[in-house]
């Protein structure tokens, strides 16, 4: 009986997304106020939520990429209305989110770490992870404004034919694969840079 009683309460938390990240938050926010971390608090929670992002971003780039576009051609006709209803959407909401706050938080940094300018001018002292913001930039644009309106006519979110459709999943992939391609020297240059 306590065994089951404790299965269901796992699952009870376990099973809500919404209470896992908000069990996530408090217990982060706990580390924060019994181990606060080095320097300007703030900047701190700026660079965690820009880090959060980018991990969220990042990670459905390569779920996109390593899973699931090769194992759709394997995925019986039957099965596949279930990812292009309902798994690819969902995910790509996250996506798209993910690409727009990784960026907003990325620039907030470097504003109140006064080096936003420099930057994104790459001066030479600020160069690499000017870099690495321009990388960012190219990509969350093509998140926006070629990835998720071509996988919109893709997915039958918005009407096309299937000429359409075959032309759009085609354009978005080979941009997914782009920010695939970017994100390898992107990240060097996020991690390479240690100001601000």
């Amino acid at each position: 009986m306590k065994q089951s009683l404790k299965g269901k309460r796992n699952s009870e938390i376990f099973g809500n997304l919404h209470l896992v990240l908000l069990a996530g938050l408090v217990l982060a926010i706990a580390l924060i106020a019994g181990v606060p971390a080095n320097g300007d608090m703030e900047q701190q929670a700026i660079r965690w939520l820009h880090t959060f992002f980018g991990i969220l971003w990042i990670g459905l780039l390569y779920y996109f990429n390593f899973v699931q576009i090769p194992t759709m051609p394997k995925i019986p006709a039957e099965l596949k209305p279930g990812v292009s209803k309902h798994i690819a959407p969902a995910a790509l909401f996250f996506f798209r989110w993910g690409a727009a706050l990784t960026v907003l938080f990325g620039l907030i940094i470097a504003w109140r770490a006064g080096y936003l300018v420099q930057a994104l001018s790459l001066a030479e002292s600020h160069r690499l992870i000017g870099i690495g913001m321009w990388l960012a930039l190219v990509m969350a644009f093509n998140v926006w404004f070629i990835i998720w309106p071509n996988q919109k006519k893709a997915l039958g979110i918005v009407e096309a034919d299937d000429a359409t459709k075959a032309k759009a999943a085609s354009t978005a992939m080979m941009t997914s694969r782009l920010n695939t391609l970017l994100s390898i020297p992107m990240l060097y240059a996020m991690i390479g840079f240690n100001g601000g």
